[in-house]
């Protein structure tokens, strides 16, 4: 079956901007006076009509039109919805739909009287729409408006001012129900993050401990949900504390969902009495059952320290090790400097396990590490070492970000303060936001 060509119009010199010229007086010389750049802009201000109507007779139901400005509505006209579809560019401000036009596939005497319009909102969903109707049937328009049409229109009444008004409001109002949606949508992922940064960063369980403990979150560029970044302290009833620092691969609510997952596992887990290998197993299971796809894996860092704080259990699934500071003489660490600068280096990392959900039946030793006396413990995910440096675009790495942070607590910085610095002279030495996000946890015990 040949497509339909659409029928030449009453005003077709308006497409083609003739129509400007002749209906205003003076155009021809104003149109001369303006660049290339001025006319492009006022062809591109132009409202643009969009008619749907199926008139065998082809006898025009649009009058000539005039927007705010004064300038004419440029009009097409589609005699079904496969012509339409064709059309409907995006220079296509509004749509003029006949109520009466049949849908395709439907017939004529269907239940669903407005099932051409609902088929024109699927096609068309950020195009303005009026719906044209026959003076009997003011409740047939008003449903229309209720299914999603701006307004609607009575055939009979159509002329120039009405309609062009119609337009002008039909497409504002599209406009302000669009920002409307966008700031409702916005408002929801505003609410979501706050619901997933309360599951993926919680308020410790330290009380009875000793410990210090400080955390930062910082997410990476562009993003609108909080990434797969989680972290968790608890302490057991016998003393120990244990800190958890893990990372979903991936962005966005799903990868924030399954963190918050393995998250509240690990607390329960932890407070249940696992440890080591025996909980980073039964975690990879709850990650294997709640991951949507196979190719999702998490990285995580599990320390349990000691009631007495001078040693510590480590367990690294894929995670980088964490960094240790010790003051080079016997004092608090960051308290007023009386002598050589602290020590700051990476916890031993041979024993690296590899990250949950890669290895079936995979299994994490569990290290001893002694921590001495007095120290500072900072837990991290991988955002904080993958961050550019210089201008050849080097990663700054766990070497760099070690530097880094001796520095700062050569400074006499500590916890947030501490955090803080760290995080944002890594940002800085990358030229702005990195491009993962950033998790940091750190605990310190004073003498």
């Amino acid at each position: 079956m040949p497509v339909p060509v659409p029928r030449p119009r009453a005003i077709p010199a308006v497409e083609g901007g003739q129509a400007q010229a002749a209906s205003l007086p003076g155009a021809q010389t104003a149109q001369t006076a303006q660049g290339p750049s001025a006319r492009a802009k006022a062809q591109t201000d132009t409202l643009t009509l969009l008619v749907i109507e199926d008139d065998p007779a082809g006898s025009p139901i649009v009058p000539e039109m005039l927007d705010s400005a004064g300038r004419p509505i440029r009009l097409r006209t589609a005699r079904n919805l496969t012509e339409a579809e064709r059309l409907l560019t995006d220079d296509v401000h509004c749509i003029l739909l006949d109520l009466a036009l049949p849908a395709p596939g439907r017939a004529a005497a269907e239940d669903d009287e407005l099932a051409v319009l609902r088929h024109v909102l699927q096609l068309a969903p950020r195009h303005a729409v009026l719906a044209l109707t026959a003076s009997g049937d003011a409740e047939r328009g008003a449903e229309a408006v209720r299914v999603g049409a701006q307004d609607y229109l009575f055939r009979e009444e159509l002329d120039g001012r009405l309609l062009s008004r119609a337009i002008r409001y039909a497409v504002e109002r599209k406009r302000s129900d669009t920002a409307e949606r966008r700031l409702t949508e916005s408002k929801l992922r505003a609410q979501e993050n706050a619901r997933l940064e309360r599951g993926l960063l919680p308020t410790p369980l330290l009380d009875g401990s000793s410990l210090r403990f400080a955390a930062r979150y910082r997410p990476g560029r562009s993003r609108a949900l909080l990434g797969g970044d989680f972290y968790d302290t608890v302490r057991t009833p016998d003393g120990t504390v244990h800190a958890m620092i893990g990372d979903v691969c991936g962005h966005g609510p799903d990868e924030a969902a399954l963190g918050v997952e393995l998250r509240i596992a690990w607390r329960a887990l932890t407070l249940a009495g696992l440890c080591g290998d025996e909980l980073l197993s039964t975690l990879q299971q709850v990650l294997e059952h709640e991951r949507d796809n196979d190719e999702i894996f998490a990285t995580l860092c599990t320390v349990d320290i000691a009631p007495d704080g001078r040693r510590a259990g480590l367990c690294l699934a894929g995670h980088p090790a964490p960094l240790i500071a010790r003051p080079n003489l016997p004092q608090a660490l960051g308290s007023a400097r009386a002598g050589g600068n602290p020590i700051a280096e990476l916890l031993p990392y041979d024993n690296n396990g590899p990250a949950l959900g890669l290895l079936p039946g995979a299994r994490w030793p569990r290290m001893q590490v002694e921590l001495g006396p007095v120290w500072s413990l900072m837990l991290y995910t991988d955002g904080l070492i993958e961050g550019r440096v210089g201008q050849d675009g080097e990663r700054l790495g766990q070497d760099g970000m070690v530097e880094l942070v001796r520095r700062r607590l050569a400074e006499g910085l500590t916890g947030e303060e501490l955090l803080r610095a760290t995080v944002n002279e890594v940002r800085d030495l990358n030229g702005g936001e990195l491009a993962d996000d950033v998790a940091v946890v750190l605990l310190d015990r004073a003498p």
